[in-house]
Order: structure tokens, then C-alpha cells, then sequence
């Protein structure tokens, strides 16, 4: 007879637990949504090139990093 103690089966399940979940979880692609980002909201700074995302202006722009304004080049 094989003697096994408590911990190690509980361990040894809830690991087998985690294992199906994230086996499972990869297999139908619920942890890899893609972010997806409107053109419109991504800026680029002409004077330090930063490049930056932001969905409250239209016309333009004050970069994060330096200040200097910025306008779409549409």
C-alpha cells in the first residue's frame, strides 16, 4: 500500500487544478485580448519624439514629456 499524507494529495490536486484552468484558459485565447488602440488618440511630439496617446484632444495636443504642442498631420 502506498502511503501518501494529506498535503501532499491536497497539493497535489490543486496543482493539477491550476494546471487544467490555465491549460484551458490558453486553449480558448480568454488571456490573449489584444488592445486596440483608435489612430486618432496616438500622438507624436515634432520636438522630442515622444510618442504618446491621448483621447481628449482633436486638434492638438500638449506632449506629456516637454510641453510643446502638437497637431495631426491629416
Amino acid at each position: 500500500m502506498i502511503r501518501v499524507d494529506f498535503f501532499e494529495l491536497l497539493s497535489f490536486y490543486l496543482s493539477l487544478f491550476i494546471f487544467v484552468f490555465f491549460l484551458l484558459g490558453f486553449k480558448n485565447k480568454t488571456f490573449s485580448r489584444h488592445l486596440e488602440i483608435d489612430p486618432r488618440f496616438i500622438w507624436h511630439c515634432s520636438v522630442c519624439t515622444h510618442i504618446y496617446i491621448d483621447t481628449r484632444s482633436h486638434k492638438i495636443s500638449v506632449c506629456p514629456r516637454c510641453g510643446c504642442y502638437n497637431t495631426h498631420d491629416n
